[in-house]
């Protein structure tokens, strides 16, 4: 790792091989937590180029415990986090929707980093027990639709950073890398992004695949869609911005309007308000609209409109509701 650190802070560059064997070796426990540490915190300074990124990618993949699980007709919704902006589960909830919808839905996550709530604490909070079982997560997409792919059980290599990230509580570039090492590998995929140049690195990894992928995010920093701004939009057949009006909101949503609360505690209870009908305005529209394009990324010839008709049918007929709660209790 020495060689490594003064290669890249002579300002060099990996190739995707050396980056794939740097992280194989972080995930074989074969460096320090300080040097670990010094790697990480050297891509607060230079981005990480894309060949590097790849390389981490599989050197995660090949890593990963394995799982058994047929995702050809399931979608992820994991983002990257790291926006800083403490918002309540919106990307769960949209998973929980787009279930409901009659949609298979197989979402990697993990805990927060920048966050009070990231997507495994408040799953955690609520009863759902984590498990690397491919039978289970095979029976709960079967029966529910819905699986949740907890990254630490998974990825040796994100064992390793855990505590580092956490005490470092700032985005690195293991936030890039969640989304795009679900080891279900499902066909289709929506992901938030916290920066364009993200988006843009994802874009191109996604088209060396034959994935079905919508990648968003929000102009004022969100890696989701909050329709307190425009949102960049790019997908297989589509690359531009789209306006809160041109995602069908009919309402004006403000940054507080979507707060996650201070505690995991308060951010469990939001999501159970939400998911029980009783979320505001402004957070069912939010969690609706991004169910509406994650719906909208598995047949990109239905309307809009359409998809949010399903979308709230899902959640305010109480099916995403219901399906949840048989997810959780077994």
């Amino acid at each position: 790792m020495k060689e490594t650190l003064k290669f890249l802070l002579a300002g060099n560059s990996l190739t995707e091989l050396e980056a794939f064997e740097i992280m194989k070796g972080i995930g074989h426990g074969q460096y320090s937590p300080v040097q670990i540490t010094a790697f990480i915190t050297h891509f607060w300074y230079k981005p990480i180029t894309t060949q590097e990124l790849s390389g981490f990618r599989k050197a995660l993949l090949e890593l990963a415990v394995s799982l058994n699980l047929d995702a050809s007709n399931a979608i992820d919704l994991c983002g990257t986090g790291g926006d800083g902006k403490n918002t309540f589960n919106i990307s769960t909830l949209t998973a929980v929707v787009v279930a409901g919808a009659g949609y298979k839905v197989a979402k990697h996550g993990n805990y927060g980093v920048t966050s009070v709530s990231g997507s495994s604490n408040v799953l955690e909070q609520l009863g759902y027990t984590f498990s690397t079982n491919s039978n289970i997560l095979a029976q709960q997409l079967s029966v529910c639709n819905l699986t949740f792919i907890h990254a630490p059980l998974f990825h040796p290599a994100l064992k390793e950073v855990g505590g580092i990230r956490k005490n470092l509580g700032i985005k690195t570039f293991f936030n890039m890398l969640g989304p795009l090492v679900n080891p279900a590998q499902p066909r289709y995929q929506m992901v938030g992004v916290y920066n364009l140049q993200v988006a843009r690195q994802y874009q191109y990894l996604f088209q060396q695949s034959d994935k079905q992928y919508t990648i968003v995010h929000s102009l004022d920093g969100y890696d989701e869609i909050t329709l307190t701004d425009d949102t960049r939009i790019i997908s297989n057949s589509f690359d531009g911005i789209k306006t809160p009006q041109d995602l069908l909101c009919k309402i004006s949503l403000k940054a507080a309007d979507l707060h996650g609360g201070e505690t995991l505690e308060a951010a469990a209870d939001i999501f159970k308000m939400v998911l029980s009908g009783k979320g505001s305005d402004a957070q069912n529209t939010a969690v609706l609209t991004n169910a509406a394009l994650a719906i909208n990324t598995f047949d990109t010839a239905k309307k809009l409109e359409d998809c949010l008709l399903e979308a709230k049918e899902s959640l305010l007929s109480g099916n995403a509701e219901s399906n949840f709660n048989t997810l959780i209790n077994g």
